[in-house]
């Protein structure tokens, strides 16, 4: 959400002076139909972006855990190559993430979830394998945490949720483990997990691990995510393994989804091609709802 950490050219801003005023709660509330809405942000996002969406300097400035440069990224295109994040740096960062916030707030959300998964900057801090800090793990969670406090202090965290995985990491158990217990300090809202078998996207896969130690830890509402369906994310609530189920892919190709699960219907089938394209119809808002 700050400029540094464009991956996109069309993504919003939230540290922009303009973003409150450029956003349109009632239309928010609308849209949603009554669900509480919340700003998913990122602030400095970590991955490999194309200057062009940044500052034209020739690099991606303030975003990497590492200066190493990757392999071609989606449809083989250029990423930048990186600059590691310094330590004088990092205050400037976390006070980001505040003003995002704040400006979330402003514009009529309920509340934010800070994303520290999918190689966004904190989850390239925390997790061991995917950056060169050799740090121990609670200097590599320092980061994390200290963002949270500040949006916690900014808007209370009531108003704070954290989207956390376990993936890439030599020891996942203790790092979630750790942030778990760590969380519980700052009082917010919910803590959002990906399960350990969606290591890769859109498929499930056996593992050892499991998030039911984190779920333990957690004082608030633990929300767990990672290709569930109707079914078993009934399970997963049932047998104490989550407070609450989220749904990302079924909820985008089945807007009346709880409906749809209400009633056991047939569910219209996601096209994943259309994910990240920037048409605001197409793969968006054009899945037909149930007819009944």
């Amino acid at each position: 959400m700050e400029p540094s950490g464009y991956t996109h050219g069309w993504n919003p801003t939230a540290t922009q002076i303009g973003f409150t005023h450029g956003w349109n709660p009632t239309a928010t509330h609308r849209y949603v139909d009554g669900f509480q809405p919340k700003v998913d942000f990122t602030t400095d996002l970590g991955f490999q972006p194309n200057v062009d969406f940044t500052t034209g300097l020739g690099f991606q400035p303030n975003v990497e855990a590492t200066d190493k440069e990757v392999a071609p990224g989606l449809e083989g295109g250029y990423w930048s190559p990186p600059h590691r994040l310094r330590t004088d740096e990092i205050p400037a960062l976390i006070n980001d993430f505040r003003l995002a916030a704040r400006n979330a707030i402003d514009s009529g959300f309920d509340g934010v979830e800070i994303h520290g998964v999918n190689g966004y900057i904190i989850h390239e801090v925390l997790k061991d394998e995917v950056n060169d800090i050799t740090d121990e793990l609670e200097k590599r969670c320092r980061l994390g945490l200290e963002i949270v406090e500040a949006v916690a202090n900014e808007i209370g965290g009531d108003r704070v949720g954290v989207r956390l995985s376990k993936f890439a990491d030599s020891n996942p158990e203790a790092v979630g483990l750790y942030m778990a217990n760590a969380l519980n300090k700052y009082g917010i809202l919910y803590l959002h997990e990906t399960e350990p078998r969606m290591v890769q996207a859109g498929n499930k896969s056996e593992t050892p691990y499991s998030t039911l130690p984190m779920k333990k830890a957690f004082k608030g509402t633990f929300i767990s995510a990672g290709g569930y369906k109707r079914d078993d994310g009934n399970e997963a609530v049932a047998g104490g393994n989550a407070d609450l189920v989220a749904f990302g892919r079924l909820f985008l190709a089945n807007p009346d989804l709880p409906r749809r699960f209400e009633l056991d219907a047939d569910l219209n089938k996601y096209n994943r091609a259309t994910f990240y394209i920037q048409d605001p119809v197409v793969g968006y808002t054009d899945y037909p709802c149930l007819q009944v």
